[in-house]
Order: C-alpha cells, then sequence, then structure tokens
C-alpha cells in the first residue's frame, strides 16, 4: 500500500481553516508543506513552509480546497498525527497532535519517539 492510499495524518477543521486563510493570501498555486527534520529540544521538530512544487510522493491532503503537503519520509513519524491550530492567550500556533511521539517539549514544536 502506497502513502497515496492511506490517509495516515488528518487536517483538523480549525487548522484548515487557518490554513486556508493564509494560503489565500499567497499567489495561486501555493501550498503549505509540513515536514519532520532532526532538531530541537526533544530530537526532531515539525517544519512548516509555503511551497509551489509538489513531489511525487507527497501525501496530499485538503485543507478547505488548498493542499497540505508532507513528503514520505515525514508522514513515517507522523502516522496516525492530526495537524491542528491552537489559539490560546499565550499564542496562536499550528500544533501536530502525534500520538507515536514518547516526549514533547513545552512548546510543542519538537517530539521524540
Amino acid at each position: 500500500m502506497s502513502v497515496a492510499d492511506t490517509t495516515p495524518v488528518t487536517v483538523s477543521a480549525r487548522a484548515a481553516e487557518k490554513i486556508a486563510a493564509i494560503l489565500a493570501k499567497e499567489p495561486a498555486g501555493a501550498k503549505l508543506r509540513v515536514a519532520v527534520e532532526g532538531g530541537g529540544c526533544s530530537g526532531f521538530q515539525y517544519k512548516f513552509d509555503i511551497v509551489t512544487d509538489r513531489e511525487n510522493d507527497d501525501l496530499v491532503l485538503d485543507a478547505n480546497g488548498y493542499e497540505v503537503l508532507i513528503d514520505e519520509v515525514s508522514v513515517d513519524y507522523m502516522k496516525d498525527s492530526e495537524i491542528d491550530f491552537s489559539d490560546e492567550l499565550i499564542g496562536a500556533a499550528f500544533k501536530i497532535n502525534n500520538p507515536n511521539a514518547t516526549a514533547a517539549c513545552g512548546c510543542g514544536t519538537s517530539f521524540s519517539l
């Protein structure tokens, strides 16, 4: 089964609304890329970029008509996760609710498996 045949990562309604609002202000064809990289205080960190290109092995998620891309390697680290958006008194940010993370930093941008 390929990445394209499954939906191992989901986007919450709150995150989809925020992604659509952000990308609507970008040039046509803009997409949100979410990736997992080494680093951060817990070993891995999430990276968010606005891009225009899509790779053949990207998982493509819909966020109110806009594309969210996750590369094949990052999907393995994010399996069964939800991309969410939190707007709290201390700040607003995208959050990844990752059930596979064994630890996370206080800001929620880095994790360990």
